[in-house]
C-alpha cells in the first residue's frame, strides 16, 4: 500500500516538473524578441584581413560592435538618451578645426533602404558646423523612415525634408527631391558656403577638412561644380522627346516619338552627371530665377533631368558661380564605368550593376589614388569589406588631420581593447586624446 503512494506521488511530482518546464518554454517561445534589422548576419562581422595590405595606416582585425550589428533596433531603443546614440555610434561632436569651422557645408542626401550604410555615410561627412538635409523617399518602408527621424533628432543640424517624393530612377522625382531639400535648406541659419549631393551608396574619399580646401582652391572659390559638356548626338533622345515617369517603376517614352518643345529662353542644353557642389548664391538662383523654374517645369517629361538641369543652368552667364567652360572638370565621384575599362580603370573587381561598378576590396587602391570628393558605389550586401576598409582608413585620416583634442568614442570600433587605441591615437599627427566623461 505504502509502495503504491509512493509511486503515485513520485509520478505526480514527476509530471509537475514536466508541466512547468513545457510552460516556461512555450512562454519563452512567445514572448516578443528584439527586432532584427535585415542582413544582421552580415553586419556582425569581421573586416577583411587584407586591409592593411591594401591601404596605408589600416589595421587587421577589425570587427563592430553591437550597435553597429543592430543598428535599427538600436537606434528605435525609445528608452536611448541622444547622448548615448551619438557617442555609441561614433559621432563627432566638435569641429576639428578652425578652418572647417570657419566654412559651413551643406548635405543632400537622399535614401531609401539600408540603413547601415546611411548611418555609416552621415557619420563619415558628420561635423556640428555643417547642415544636413535627409530626403527619405516616400515609398520607404514607415520602421525605416521612423529610424532615420529618430537619428536626425539626435543630430541639431540635420533634418528631414520637409516634403518627400516617391522616387523614381531617372524620373523628374529624383530632381523633385533635390529641390525639395535646396527649399528647406535655403531657411536654415547656418551660414553654409556650399551644398553636395549625395545617396545612400556613396561614401567619402576626402575628410572635410579636405573638402574645405579643395571648395576654396583657386579653380573653385565661388564656382560651381557641375562637370559636363554640350549635350551629345547620342543623349538627344532625353531631351526631345517627350516621357512619362511610372510612378515608383521606371521612366517609358510617351507615345510613338512624342516631340517636345524646343528648352526655354533658346538654352543650349547641357549633359553631365547628377552630382555636384553648388555656391549658396547659385541655389537662390534655382529658386528663385524664372529661367530656373521654366526649366525645371519643361524638364518633367525628360528622362534623367537632374543629368541636365544643373549643368545647363551653371552654362548661364548671369547664373552665381556659373563656370562656362568647366567641361568634365572637378573631381566629384570616383566612379568605374564598364565603357571606361581599359582606360580609366583596369576593370571592376566587385561587379557590374547599370554599367557601374560596386566595389570590392582590389578596388579601393584605385579609389584612394584618384582622391576624388566621394567614392560611388558600395553595397553591404555583396562586398562589406570594402566600405569596412575605407570606412576606417577614412575616419584615421579626419583624426590624423585634426587640430582639437580627440574623444574616445570618436575612434571607430574594433576588436582590440579601446586602452591600446587611444594610445595609438596620441601617436597620430595632430592628436590629443581626452578622457571620457563616462
Amino acid at each position: 500500500m505504502f509502495q503504491l503512494e509512493g509511486t503515485k506521488c513520485s509520478f505526480l511530482l514527476c509530471l509537475g516538473i514536466s508541466i512547468m518546464v513545457c510552460s516556461v518554454i512555450y512562454f519563452r517561445a512567445r514572448m516578443p524578441t528584439e527586432p532584427q534589422p535585415q542582413g544582421e548576419s552580415l553586419n556582425c562581422r569581421p573586416s577583411s584581413n587584407r586591409c592593411s595590405m591594401l591601404l596605408p595606416g589600416s589595421e587587421d582585425g577589425l570587427r563592430w560592435d553591437h550597435h553597429e550589428c543592430k543598428v535599427e533596433s538600436y537606434i528605435l531603443n525609445n528608452h536611448l538618451h541622444c547622448s548615448d546614440l551619438t557617442r555609441d555610434l561614433h559621432f563627432i561632436t566638435k569641429p576639428l578645426s578652425y578652418e572647417e569651422e570657419n566654412y559651413p557645408l551643406a548635405f543632400i542626401l537622399t535614401v531609401h533602404k539600408e540603413l547601415e550604410l546611411l548611418v555609416r555615410l552621415l557619420r563619415a561627412i558628420y561635423a556640428p558646423q555643417n547642415v544636413y538635409c535627409i530626403h527619405v523617399d516616400a515609398k520607404a518602408p514607415s520602421n525605416y523612415r521612423k529610424a532615420v527621424q529618430r537619428l536626425v533628432s539626435c543630430l541639431p543640424n540635420a533634418f528631414l525634408s520637409s516634403q518627400s517624393e516617391i522616387v523614381t530612377y531617372a524620373g523628374f522625382s529624383r530632381l523633385q527631391a533635390d529641390v525639395n531639400c535646396m527649399k528647406d535648406l535655403a531657411k536654415s541659419k547656418v551660414g553654409w558656403r556650399k551644398v553636395v549631393n549625395l545617396c545612400g551608396q556613396d561614401f567619402p574619399v576626402m575628410s572635410n577638412l579636405e573638402l574645405v580646401r579643395y571648395m576654396q582652391s583657386k579653380q573653385w572659390k565661388d564656382r560651381n561644380m557641375t562637370p559636363g559638356i554640350k549635350q551629345p548626338l547620342t543623349m538627344r533622345h532625353r531631351t526631345q522627346l517627350q516621357h512619362k515617369e511610372i510612378i515608383g517603376s521606371h521612366v517609358a517614352p510617351k507615345g510613338k516619338g512624342l516631340r517636345k518643345s524646343p528648352p526655354p529662353h533658346s538654352l543650349q542644353v547641357y549633359f553631365g552627371t547628377a552630382y555636384y557642389a553648388l555656391t549658396r548664391e547659385f541655389v537662390d538662383f534655382v529658386l528663385e530665377s524664372p529661367v530656373a523654374q521654366d526649366l525645371l517645369e519643361w524638364s518633367k517629361d525628360t528622362f534623367s533631368p537632374d543629368e541636365h538641369y544643373w549643368v545647363t543652368l551653371n552654362h548661364i552667364k548671369e547664373a552665381p558661380g556659373s563656370h562656362l567652360d568647366g567641361g568634365w572638370a572637378g573631381d566629384i565621384r570616383a566612379i568605374k564605368w564598364r565603357d571606361q575599362e581599359g582606360s580609366v580603370h583596369s576593370g571592376c573587381k566587385g561587379r557590374y550593376v547599370r554599367d557601374i561598378c560596386i566595389y570590392g576590396v582590389d578596388d579601393l587602391p584605385w579609389i584612394i589614388n584618384r582622391n576624388s570628393m566621394f567614392a560611388n558605389k558600395f553595397e553591404s550586401s555583396t562586398f562589406p569589406e570594402a566600405l569596412d576598409c575605407l570606412e576606417h582608413w577614412h575616419r584615421d585620416k579626419v583624426l590624423r588631420q585634426a587640430t582639437v583634442p580627440i574623444h574616445p568614442s570618436w575612434l571607430l570600433p574594433t576588436e582590440r581593447n579601446s586602452s591600446t587605441r587611444r594610445q595609438e591615437c596620441k601617436m597620430l599627427p595632430g592628436a590629443n586624446p581626452v578622457q571620457s566623461k563616462e
